[in-house]
């Protein structure tokens, strides 16, 4: 394993949150007030002025911290330990305490109960004229 310390390619980091964001250059391009050609080149620069970097994390919903100190191992390995259910339902873990089916036929029972409970004092009533 190398010790060699990677680049820090900001505008690798900001392609990569923009992507995990599910936002394409044009709509990064629209938030900026620039045009698609213009983030697709800051996202091949290596570094990028402080006043741009500021205003594409404002324009992505991050920090500019949160740039440079983006690392795609992290992200993994924040999802790798919490994501412990293969149930998702819109993008949050779900898990089911009781079996479905069990509470239908409980209700279901419930149900047949009081209706025989409404008959039996129906055919009291009926004895009692």
């Amino acid at each position: 394993m190398s010790t060699a310390t990677r680049p820090n390619h900001i505008g690798r980091k900001i392609s990569r949150i923009r992507e995990l964001r599910d936002m394409k250059q044009e709509a990064l391009a629209q938030a900026l007030g620039t045009n698609q050609q213009a983030v697709s080149i800051i996202e091949s620069s290596e570094t990028i002025d402080e006043d741009k970097l500021i205003e594409v994390a404002k324009a992505l919903g991050v920090t500019a911290e949160a740039i440079k100190n983006f690392s795609e191992e992290a992200v993994l390995n924040i999802i790798g330990n919490t994501y412990h259910d293969s149930n998702v339902v819109n993008g949050n873990a779900y898990s089911c305490n009781f079996n479905p089916l069990d509470k239908m036929v409980e209700l279901y029972e419930r149900l047949v109960q009081a209706e025989k409970e409404k008959i039996e004092y129906l055919e009291k009533i009926l004895k009692d004229k």
